[in-house]
């Protein structure tokens, strides 16, 4: 009886030695298994960005479509604004374009060697690939942003860019991880002769 009861607190204590090992063995290679994933869509939405901007001002953009400088009787510049129509159909096309763009990238999931379940880091391009699930994109969005910068004695550079910021989220049979990846594309650039309100200059 005994003996018996000896076995069974042995094969307790196995088994709870097993479970332990298996949920922290678990726990590594999910974190190389995110990783991974997350990277992949960190390149996708690089690449579905560019794109969608490529295809948006694929026929070009001049400065004076999205800006217009008001001046002075002197020729200084009094306000800097811009042109809401084509801003808002840039913005929006990109978005649209962008969103399209990662899904196609995405439907196919991400591919993961099997090395990457060991949670060592230089197995883990190594073995047959899995497929990780990927939830389509759940949200682009789309702003511009000036930068000026002095150029000289009276002459200011400015840079118009297309910020755009999207959110993938990865699904995995342990968790699920939300990846931001933001892309940032010069759309036009000017030097502006005169002087410039501080106000610009500061980034307000």
């Amino acid at each position: 009886m005994k003996r018996s009861k000896k076995i069974k607190i042995k094969l307790l204590f196995v088994l709870l030695f097993l479970i332990l090992t298996a949920i922290y063995v678990l726990s590594i290679a999910n974190r190389v298994i995110i990783s991974i994933a997350e990277e992949t869509m960190k390149s996708n939405c690089v690449i579905a960005v560019n794109e969608a901007v490529f295809i948006t001002l694929k026929e070009g953009i001049n400065y004076e479509d999205v800006i217009s400088i008001i001046r002075d009787e002197n020729g200084n510049v009094i306000s800097i604004t811009t042109n809401p129509l084509n801003v808002n159909r840039i913005a929006r096309d990109t978005a649209y374009l962008s969103q399209n763009n990662l899904k196609k990238l995405n439907e196919n999931g991400v591919l993961v060697p099997l090395g990457a379940f060991t949670g060592i880091e230089f197995l883990a391009g190594v073995g047959k690939k899995i497929n990780i699930k990927i939830i389509p994109i759940n949200n682009v969005s789309c702003e511009f942003i000036s930068r000026f910068k002095e150029a000289g004695i009276n002459q200011t550079k400015h840079s118009v860019f297309l910020k755009t910021i999207a959110n993938v989220s990865v699904v995995t049979p342990f968790k699920v991880s939300c990846v931001s990846t933001v892309v940032e594309v010069l759309i036009c650039e000017n030097i502006i002769n005169g002087k410039v309100p501080q106000i610009y200059l500061k980034g307000n």
